[in-house]
């Protein structure tokens, strides 16, 4: 059921993840037992969590991104101190596996689950109010793509301690991302949290491409919006148009393919 990873996934003979594992549970642990005592669960269940307010959506963005960043500095400090101590005949106390891991962990991190959900946020909290309208034009679906961005990001951390990433760098280089170099569950993880958070980026550039050309209050022209509006217009449009364009060309080839492989007499 849970593909390559099993009981061996766990790093139990590896000291410097079981401690990470330790510290982010304390964490967790103390932070949910605060929002327990306090009793906000009510509150964040009904004000945050299923919320489709796009101020308190762009909130949500920026504070997974913030989240995410930590992660991020952690695993820069953790290659760039490798980088100091492994000087001349020393090995510092990563061995390679390890620090390739966190070197492609790093640059995935950054660029999708920190510089990415901190843009969105500012895109999700700004636009609808520079354009003069009360929400985006899907608000279901502006929450949903915020929960598929954390479900992707909450992937990426499960790999710190169970299985490992990918080695791959955050390109995920081939022949590094084939099998022979990465015969274990690593380029699983990678794919797997892009693939996901790649399709809450997609359906969010679908919501505010559809919002800023259909949803402007009475009088806001294109050549009256704020440039913001025009710079989200433009990333939006980046985001969505190369996807679609692959999909139509997919099902063009597949229609073909079917076509010229199917029997005569039942065209």
């Amino acid at each position: 059921m849970l593909g390559r990873l099993s009981w061996a996934a766990i790093p139990l003979d590896q000291p410097l993840p079981l401690y990470a594992m330790g510290v982010v549970g304390i964490v967790i642990l103390v932070v949910l037992g605060i929002v327990t005592v306090k009793g906000w669960w009510p509150y964040l269940w009904r004000e945050w969590i299923t919320s489709v307010d796009h101020k308190r959506i762009g909130v949500m963005y920026v504070i997974l991104g913030l989240v995410m960043l930590l992660r991020g500095y952690s695993d820069a400090i953790m290659m760039r101190t490798q980088q100091a101590i492994a000087v001349g005949d020393a090995q510092g106390y990563l061995p390679p596996d390890h620090y390739d891991q966190i070197f492609s962990a790093h640059g995935t991190i950054m660029i999708f689950f920190v510089a990415m959900p901190l843009v969105i946020g500012l895109m999700n909290f700004v636009v609808p109010l520079q354009l003069g309208v009360r929400d985006v034009a899907f608000p279901t679906l502006n929450s949903v793509s915020f929960w598929l961005t954390a479900t992707g990001s909450l992937l990426i951390n499960v790999s710190l301690v169970i299985g490992s990433f990918s080695r791959a760098s955050w390109w995920g280089y081939p022949p590094l991302s084939e099998l022979a170099f990465s015969p274990d569950e690593g380029v699983d993880y990678y794919l797997w949290s892009l693939q996901i958070s790649g399709i809450g980026t997609l359906l969010t550039g679908v919501n505010f491409v559809t919002t800023i050309l259909k949803l402007r209050a009475p009088g806001m022209l294109y050549f009256r919006m704020p440039v913001f509006c025009w710079t989200a217009l433009a990333a939006n449009m980046l985001i969505v148009a190369p996807r679609l364009s692959r999909c139509c060309c997919s099902i063009a080839t597949s229609a073909c393919i079917s076509l010229r492989t199917r029997p005569a007499a039942t065209r």
